[in-house]
């Protein structure tokens, strides 16, 4: 006998449902990349006083909230203040006739807008010293992306794949492997050869990355193993709610939020600095600090992916006491019980 049609009322909630998990999704990810614009974005400005205080002014009329001046004394702090990723770049002022310094490594997005100010710059004879108003300002990186991949592609593209990484890991070790010591264990072996071989193909094959291979395998694996063993946490407590609970904070709002194609100043309202506390944002600051910054400005993001790191293995190991301590109790249960006796 063929089972009775669901219920018309049934099939439009479910219809409902969809339509508010799409909507959702939709806005997670096109809310951040549609009003993502320049707000808040430190730079330096460097030279005298007087020179420093009138392109601040300038830049504080024209693009109002679009930048975070900080003034310098001369070119080298200035360049100093980008390489231990204080600012993003700096207008300089030193010689008299400005200059952009940029660092494409950090945020090919955020050069791209310097290089935009440079031309601005170049049309304005107040702040040229002298200079005629054609002439271009230049603009030099400090420090740049590769050559091999000058715009920063697999970089940006890398973000998504760590997060899918550390998930997947989650859902194949619960499914396929018993005991939570052993899923732990999975989850730290996978996050060091995953991280090997992702960095592996970033570097030596794409050209994405420069710096130390292993430094920067160590940053995917941390990663890697910050998502998987959070993830792998919530399950052991919650059960297939935890898998929901996880990707919500690793996907729908870790990777939108990561400012990993752009910069965190750069998305809108407080989600960019939200973003950084999660570890899909966390991940991608720490790779670029360790990969082109010798390190500089890895301080937070390595405490926050070590913070989910700890917190989902101590999920992990709560939930494997509670089932030892269940396992005891059944099995001290059982052997109290009486033995029926023949008669």
């Amino acid at each position: 006998m063929n089972p009775a049609p669901t219920p018309w009322p049934r099939v439009a909630a479910t219809v409902a449902l969809l339509t508010l998990i799409i909507s959702v999704l939709l806005t997670a990810f096109a809310w951040p990349a549609a009003r993502s614009a320049v707000h808040d974005v430190p730079i330096a400005v460097a030279g005298p006083p007087a020179a420093t205080a009138q392109v601040t002014a300038a830049l504080a009329k024209n693009r109002p909230g679009a930048f975070e001046v900080t003034a310098v004394a001369d070119t080298a702090a200035a360049e100093a203040a980008i390489k231990n990723r204080e600012v993003y770049g700096a207008i300089d002022l030193t010689t008299g006739s400005p200059q952009v310094l940029t660092a494409s490594a950090a945020s090919p997005v955020v050069a791209q807008t310097l290089q935009a100010v440079a031309t601005a710059l170049a049309a304005s004879p107040a702040t040229t010293a002298g200079a005629p108003a054609t002439t271009a300002v230049p603009v030099r990186d400090v420090v740049p992306l590769p050559a091999d991949d000058p715009r920063g592609t697999g970089l940006a593209a890398a973000a998504l794949p760590m997060v899918l990484g550390g998930m997947l890991a989650a859902v194949l070790l619960t499914a396929r492997v018993r005991g939570t010591g052993r899923k732990v264990a999975g989850a730290l072996g996978y996050a060091v050869l995953g991280g090997l071989a992702m960095a592996a193909i970033l570097q030596f094959w794409l050209g994405s990355l420069e710096g130390d291979y292993l430094a920067n395998s160590g940053v995917m694996a941390l990663s890697l193993a910050a998502t998987a063993l959070t993830i792998l946490g919530f399950e052991s407590l919650l059960g297939t709610a935890g898998f929901g609970l996880g990707a919500v904070i690793m996907m729908l709002l870790g990777n939108p939020l990561s400012g990993a194609t752009s910069a965190p100043e750069m998305l809108p309202g407080w989600s960019g600095t939200v973003g950084q506390f999660l570890p899909p944002g966390a991940a991608s600051t720490l790779l670029r600090s360790v990969a082109f910054f010798d390190g500089n400005g890895a301080l937070r993001p390595l405490v926050v992916l070590f913070a989910w790191l700890a917190a989902g293995a101590l999920l992990c190991l709560v939930s494997g006491l509670r089932s030892t301590r269940r396992a005891g109790v059944d099995e001290a249960a059982e052997q109290s019980r009486p033995v029926a006796v023949p008669a």
